[in-house]
C-alpha cells in the first residue's frame, strides 16, 4: 500500500522525495478521476451541441474595469489560505508537518507565508485587471455554451460531492460519530460514494436549471463520465487501503488463474486506523499496520467492473435516442454493481423492519429502481409524442 506518493516513489523508483508526503494517494486518484470525468463530459456536451441539442445562453459582462476591493480581498484570502497551510508544509519544522493530513485539519500554519502569498495573489489580480483596463469600461454580450461551463460544473460536483460523502459517512457510522465527532468532522478519511453522488447530483440539477441547460441531455452526457470517475476513484481506495475492503477470504477457494492478492489481501501500510490490525514486523514509522487476515480486495474488483461498465456505456451512448434514458441505464448498472459487491464487502448494517441491509445496499436498490423508473417513464412519454408535434 502507498498512503501517499512518497511511499510509491520510494518503492518504485528508489528515491526519497520528502515533499511527496503531502500528496495523499487517495486524493491524487480522486483528482485524476475529476479531470478525466471533466474531459469526457466536455466532449459529450460538445457533441450534443453540434447536434443542436443545446443552445448557448447570453451573458452581459462589464470589461475594462479596474480591480475592486472585493476582487483583491478574495484573492488575498485564497493566497493566505494556500500560504498558511500548503506553503507551510514545506517551510515549517518536520515535527509539525510529519502527518500532512492532520496538519491540514489543525489550526497550525505559517502566518508569514500566508500573508506573503496573500499579498502576491492580490497584487497579481490588480496587475491583470490594470493591464486590461479601458479608459471607459463597457458592457459586452458573450455567448456561453454548456461545454464552456464544465469547469464550473466540476467544481460544484467536487465541493458538494465531498460534503455529501462526509455527511453520509457520518450517518452510516452514527453511533461512533456521537462518541468521537472530531474524528469524523476534522478528518480527511471517511467518504461515502453515494453521499457524494446524491449531493453532487442535487447541486448540478440546481446549476443546470439556473443556467437553462437541458437536464436530461446533461445527465446523459455525464453518465459515462460518472462511471469512469468511480472506477478511477476506486484505484485510490485500493492503493491507499482506506478501509473499503471486503470480508475475510479463504485462499483455499481461490480460482487457480488468479494471483493470491486478487483473492486475499492484507493491505499492508494502509491508511485506515480504525480496524483491529497487527504491526508489520520490522516496520518503523506511521503506516506500519496490516490486517490480521486476508480479505477480498473489493476496490480492485470495482475498478475492473466499473471500467467495463464505462466501456459499455460509451459504446452504446449514441443508440439512446430518448433524452435521459442513457442516464437511467447508468443508474441501473451502478445499482446492480454496488448491490452485489456489498455481499463480500465490510460495512455497517442498518435495522429496517427486521431486515439488516447496508446503507449502500439500500441506496443501490433505490438507484436501480430510480433508473428503471426514469427509463420507463421517458420511453412512454416519447412514444406518446406525435412526430413533428
Amino acid at each position: 500500500m502507498y498512503p501517499n506518493l512518497y511511499y510509491a516513489f520510494r518503492d518504485i523508483f528508489g528515491v526519497e522525495w520528502k515533499f511527496l508526503r503531502f500528496v495523499n494517494s487517495f486524493g491524487f486518484f480522486v483528482a485524476i478521476a475529476f479531470i478525466i470525468a471533466a474531459i469526457i463530459l466536455s466532449r459529450e456536451l460538445r457533441r450534443k451541441s453540434r447536434q443542436g441539442l443545446f443552445q448557448p445562453t447570453e451573458m452581459q459582462v462589464m470589461v475594462g474595469q479596474p480591480a475592486t476591493f472585493l476582487d483583491l480581498g478574495l484573492n488575498f484570502l485564497l493566497g493566505f489560505l494556500l500560504g498558511y497551510k500548503i506553503l507551510a508544509l514545506f517551510i515549517m519544522s518536520s515535527s509539525a508537518t510529519d502527518d500532512p493530513q492532520a496538519f491540514i485539519f489543525s489550526t497550525l500554519g505559517s502566518w508569514p507565508a500566508g500573508i506573503g502569498l496573500g499579498l502576491l495573489f492580490a497584487g497579481l489580480k490588480w496587475w491583470d485587471k490594470n493591464k486590461q483596463k479601458l479608459e471607459k469600461p463597457e458592457k459586452r454580450i458573450v455567448r456561453i455554451w454548456p461545454h464552456d461551463r464544465v469547469g464550473e460544473i466540476t467544481i460544484v460536483a467536487l465541493v458538494f460531492g465531498l460534503i455529501g460523502a462526509k455527511l453520509f459517512d457520518i450517518f452510516e457510522n452514527w453511533g461512533d460519530f456521537v462518541k468521537h465527532p472530531s474524528d469524523y468532522i476534522f478528518s480527511p478519511k471517511g467518504l461515502t460514494f453515494y453521499g457524494g453522488l446524491i449531493c453532487a447530483a442535487l447541486a448540478i440539477w440546481w446549476y443546470a436549471k439556473r443556467h437553462r441547460i437541458g437536464l436530461w441531455h446533461l445527465n446523459d452526457a455525464a453518465a459515462p463520465a460518472l462511471m469512469i470517475a468511480y472506477s478511477i476513484g476506486r484505484i485510490g481506495c485500493q492503493v491507499a487501503g482506506d478501509g473499503d475492503w471486503g470480508i475475510r477470504s479463504d485462499l483455499a477457494n481461490k480460482p487457480g488463474f488468479l494471483p493470491d492478492w486478487m483473492w486475499s489481501y492484507r493491505y499492508p501500510h494502509n491508511v485506515n486506523e480504525m480496524d483491529p490490525q497487527v504491526l508489520i514486523p520490522g516496520c518503523e514509522g506511521k503506516y506500519c499496520n496490516q490486517l490480521e487476515f486476508g480479505v477480498y480486495p473489493t476496490p480492485f474488483y470495482e475498478v475492473v467492473v466499473c471500467f467495463i461498465l464505462f466501456l459499455i456505456i460509451w459504446s452504446v451512448r449514441k443508440k439512446f435516442k430518448v433524452p435521459g434514458t442513457l442516464f437511467g441505464f447508468y443508474l441501473m448498472l451502478n445499482g446492480v454493481e454496488r448491490f452485489f459487491i456489498e455481499k463480500i464487502r465490510v460495512n455497517n448494517r442498518l435495522d429496517i423492519f427486521g431486515f439488516h441491509p447496508t446503507q449502500a445496499e439500500v441506496i443501490s436498490t433505490f438507484l436501480f429502481l430510480t433508473g428503471l423508473g426514469i427509463w420507463i417513464f421517458l420511453k412512454r412519454k416519447a412514444a406518446t409524442v406525435k412526430p413533428g408535434a
